[in-house]
């Protein structure tokens, strides 16, 4: 259980190590890579495109392109999509009050990895940017997963109860896998497409994705934070809540459809990418206190930073190779996971 500690303000240290963050990863990621480019020359360049500034970089034309045609495109990606990642994580703990919930939880990724699967198998990922049938399909499967874990698990109904909804993602998952392995068995050439897919990945065509994900992510992180003080007042149980004026029914759904449209989001344009809705937010708990006020905007700025740093990790460690994403979160989120769960062992009576 998630405990609660008295309402917290975001102050603005804390605010300010966040988009410090931001920054830092963005420069860092922009300049690293095969191509080695001066980092105060990147800044510089960075900073001319500020509105009101104008500098010379001195970079040549050629880095200039590799700077704002390659490298920023993939790294505002990973900026956005960790942040949707991070703070659909922290909104889905404090809704379900559980410290071990992540955005994948209600078969987000099962339907997902089914929907890219079946892009795969029909051949239909040639096209560019948005144009490409693939994370349209994973997209289209991962609000399948959630529509169906929302119908099974009586969601809006009297009664229902959150492990309810928590039992029907296990059930919609597990279905949306087998169904999954079915396609792959019948058709192995795409395994290893499947598999790239799986452990996640940052590619770009240009901005053409960035621009198709961030209306999701203004969208759905406006309502998560919106509702950022309700989720406070929903972590004192919802007997106590509902007797404060608050509808803990309509705040969960709510708060669960938006962190579950985020996630579905951030999934189709990355792949799957584990941990970073789990360590971050607990995290961010572990410095700062449990305050949502708090948590949810911080989540999403330490979240950008995060999976940002861990993409400039997965395209430098072995460059010209890259690892999958999800390979790095899984090394940082594996034994973190392991931590918090026997701490959480530990606290239940």
């Amino acid at each position: 259980m998630i405990t609660t500690a008295a309402p917290v303000r975001l102050r603005a240290g804390w605010l300010a190590a966040g988009v410090a963050a931001v920054i830092t990863a963005t420069v860092l990621g922009v300049g690293l890579g095969p191509v080695s480019l001066p980092l105060d020359q990147v800044l510089l360049e960075l900073l001319d495109h500020v509105p009101g500034i104008s500098v010379d970089s001195g970079l040549t034309p050629i880095q200039a392109d590799i700077v704002w045609e390659i490298r920023f495109p993939r790294v505002v990606l990973g900026l956005v999509v960790g942040s949707m990642l991070a703070i659909s994580g922290a909104s889905y703990q404090a809704a379900f009050r559980n410290p071990l919930a992540d955005p994948y939880l209600l078969g987000i990724a099962a339907g997902a990895g089914m929907g890219a699967t079946i892009g795969f198998v029909a051949d239909a990922g040639d096209a560019v940017g948005v144009f490409d049938a693939v994370p349209l399909l994973a997209f289209a499967g991962a609000l399948s997963a959630i529509g169906l874990t929302f119908a099974i698990g009586g969601v809006g109904r009297r009664g229902s109860a959150p492990v309810t909804l928590l039992l029907a993602g296990v059930a919609v998952a597990s279905f949306f896998t087998a169904a999954q392995t079915y396609l792959v068995q019948r058709d192995a050439e795409v395994l290893r497409q499947v598999y790239s897919w799986i452990l996640g990945r940052l590619s770009t065509d240009g901005w053409s994705e960035v621009l198709a994900v961030v209306p999701y992510a203004l969208v759905s992180s406006a309502v998560m934070l919106w509702h950022r003080r309700a989720l406070d007042v929903l972590s004192v149980g919802d007997d106590e809540a509902q007797s404060l004026g608050l509808d803990p029914r309509r705040v969960r759904t709510v708060v669960v459809l938006a962190a579950s449209l985020s996630a579905a989001a951030a999934v189709a344009v990355s792949g799957l990418i584990g941990f970073v809705g789990l360590i971050v937010p607990h995290g961010i708990r572990l410095v700062v206190g449990a305050s949502n006020r708090v948590v949810l905007p911080l989540s999403l700025l330490f979240g950008a930073a995060f999976l940002a740093l861990a993409d400039l990790v997965a395209r430098t460690v072995e460059q010209p190779a890259e690892l999958p994403i999800g390979v790095v979160t899984a090394f940082v989120g594996a034994p973190f996971f392991l931590v918090v769960l026997r701490t959480t062992t530990r606290v239940q009576p």
